[in-house]
């Protein structure tokens, strides 16, 4: 049984028009398209620069923000919030207490707000939760203050636990929610799993959700992993698929991405389409950032760093193939360059004895 709302299905968001896989193209592959066998074309890595490492030894990272200025790293299976200092060192801010991590689980998603407060993502033994901690002290000797629960009883498991959190353009905090190994509550309209959820800093369902009175913002999700904005407020967001197709999708409030009963672009009445979809086996899309019309996409199965212009979705090019690993999340630092981290030790990859790493990709034009 399917479990629809009180909306139609989507065709198309605001300033993007109609967006649709590119599959196939007529001649060579150029900058931009897809490539005839449908894989993305690849870009030549000087198109970007070159990522210089900034930290290597990492521990399962998952996730970088800057808190006025300052970098930090969450990583996974420690539970630690790592600050990086001005010569590449790194120092622990703080442990999170009561994370119980294993397979995918731990220290996931972090995210900082206008008054440089911490959100922090994680799994404890009764479920993912939303934390907020203030930052105390100054750059260089940063530490957390007392934890402030927002949400919890997120559902969790070994596997597709979601974890990103981001503050949109409009000041409320978002979190991807997994469904956590149980399909069924993707759909589930009483159910936090499979999920995009929009809180007030407060963890409060702030006005404007969909459904009044809850925090679920769109639904029908597996295994979303990225957030992000364009410069008109279009949203987009990454997910894992299952054996079939990985998904680009452009959310919009109240939508339905019809997992389970569909996944990629089904052209099925009630559920909303992705406006790009990949094999998992060269995608795994996590984290996301965007920059100046450009979306940037970190895959771990992939191992690319993969870009999409906000003008044309369908299209892609990736960078970087295979040079540095799984790549777990991709942000815009406060100067405009790329950070990148990898994610060879988290029990999938082929560590090297530098990873993982915290890079740096210097702002370049194509």
């Amino acid at each position: 049984m399917r479990i629809r709302f009180s909306h139609g299905r989507v065709l198309a968001a605001a300033g993007l028009g109609v967006a649709v896989l590119i599959t196939s193209c007529s001649g060579p592959a150029d900058p931009g398209r897809m490539a005839p066998n449908g894989a993305p074309s690849q870009g030549r890595s000087t198109a970007l620069g070159e990522p210089v490492a900034v930290v290597p030894g990492l521990d399962a990272p998952w996730s970088v923000v800057f808190a006025d200025g300052t970098t930090l790293v969450s990583e996974r299976d420690s539970a630690r919030i790592l600050e990086v200092l001005d010569d590449g060192a790194t120092r622990v801010v703080g442990t999170v207490e009561g994370v119980a991590g294993g397979g995918e689980g731990g220290l996931l998603g972090l995210a900082v707000d206008d008054g440089q407060r911490l959100y922090v993502y994680s799994t404890a033994t009764d479920g993912n939760r939303i934390q907020r901690f203030a930052l105390t002290g100054t750059p260089g000797g940063l530490g957390l203050g007392e934890a402030t629960t927002l949400l919890d009883g997120i559902p969790s498991a070994n596997i597709h636990n979601g974890g990103r959190l981001a503050f949109g353009p409009d000041g409320m905090l978002y979190a991807t929610t997994g469904d956590a190994g149980r399909p069924d509550t993707a759909q589930d309209p009483a159910s936090l799993g499979g999920k995009i959820l929009r809180l007030t800093p407060d963890g409060d369902a702030p006005e404007g959700n969909p459904f009044p009175g809850s925090l679920t913002y769109s639904y029908g999700h597996r295994n979303p992993q990225g957030l992000a904005w364009s410069e008109d407020g279009t949203m987009f967001a990454t997910e894992f698929g299952q054996n079939t197709w990985d998904e680009l999708n452009v959310i919009t409030p109240g939508t339905n991405y019809g997992w389970p009963a569909v996944e990629g672009m089904a052209g099925e009445e009630g559920f909303t389409d992705p406006v790009q979809q990949w094999d998992p086996g060269i995608a795994s899309p996590s984290g996301m950032a965007y920059r100046e019309g450009t979306l940037y996409l970190a895959n771990l199965r992939g191992r690319v760093l993969r870009t999409v212009p906000v003008s044309d979705p369908g299209r892609a090019v990736d960078y970087f193939s295979g040079e540095y690993g799984r790549l777990r999340d991709v942000v815009v630092g406060p100067d405009g360059d790329l950070w990148l981290l990898t994610s060879n030790t988290d029990g999938r990859g082929d560590p090297s004895d530098q990873d993982d790493q915290l890079l740096r990709l210097p702002a370049r034009a194509s």
